[in-house]
């Protein structure tokens, strides 16, 4: 009941940051690159903060990570910011969340595959209930959908992969918040050096605080939650469990944003939580 308790509050930070997203890049309160680079500094920061108390509290392990696999690690956070960014330019915030973790799914589980990670067949009909629950919600043909533009579409399904990327090189790590905060200070300075070149754009007061809320809430302290759970979720059922954050990433939307509420979202938003607990729950023996 924990595991699951603190897998549904990361899944609600995760689907945060698409609705905190559109709330400041779509009206214009901030570019879309400005507010990633905040995003990226911010996270960098409170991820610091908390390993430094740790390391004052004496708790912890040293985090010793690979040189390459740390690369890949913030190279992957980085095409995962700005591709997020840049794509809700666009996309709305359940549409893009939808993409996004459609194509984390995919990443995590052909790494689950690769890896020779048991897949039971109970979680392959989990998820696919949960992303058929997905398509029929925002599927164009089904009523509900409109016209996605191409780039940004694509904008998203990269970010995507390298949330993936990002998740699984971090799998195994002895110390996840120092590796996941390691990651982020490796990635800051080109955060830095944007908001720098940037220094003359017209962010606002609203766009810079939704940029730091994103960072240093749902984005630092989100995935320092997500990586502590992640060793004992695995590779498939953290991809199933993924596949939450667009339908609460919806429903922050229709409260936020002002999206129409439609029967079919509250449908299809219990199939995907049904599939996802078809996919999470304890194999029979």
């Amino acid at each position: 009941m924990r595991l699951i308790l603190l897998t549904a509050l990361t899944m609600t930070a995760f689907a945060a940051n698409s609705v905190l997203n559109r709330m400041a890049v779509g009206p214009g309160h901030i570019g879309a690159v400005d507010f990633a680079a905040i995003r990226l500094v911010a996270g960098a920061a409170m991820l610091g903060v908390l390993v430094l108390a740790r390391r004052a509290a004496g708790r912890g392990v040293p985090s010793r990570i690979a040189p390459l696999r740390r690369l890949l690690g913030a190279a992957s956070l980085l095409v995962y910011l700005f591709g997020f960014s840049l794509a809700y330019l666009s996309l709305d915030a359940g549409g893009g969340a939808l993409i996004l973790f459609g194509m984390v799914q995919i990443s995590m589980l052909a790494g689950a595959l690769v890896i020779a990670e048991p897949v039971p067949r109970q979680r392959w009909a989990g998820a696919a209930l949960a992303f058929g629950g997905l398509v029929w919600l925002f599927a164009p043909w089904a009523g509900s959908g409109a016209a996605l533009s191409a780039p940004h579409v694509f904008l998203m399904a990269a970010a995507g992969v390298g949330w993936g990327v990002y998740s699984l090189s971090a799998r195994g790590a002895a110390d996840p918040l120092g590796a996941t905060a390691g990651n982020f200070l490796v990635a800051a300075p080109v955060g830095l050096v944007v908001l720098v070149a940037g220094a003359g754009s017209t962010a606002d007061t609203a766009g810079v605080t939704l940029a730091v809320l994103s960072g240093a809430v749902t984005s630092g302290l989100g995935y320092a939650l997500w990586y502590a759970i992640l060793p004992a979720l695995g590779a498939a059922r953290a991809a199933v469990a993924q596949l939450s954050a667009p339908v609460i990433a919806a429903f922050g939307g229709l409260i936020l944003i002002g999206e129409p509420v439609t029967p079919r979202l509250l449908v299809a938003g219990a199939v995907v939580l049904g599939g996802v607990a078809l996919a999470s729950l304890p194999r029979r023996r």
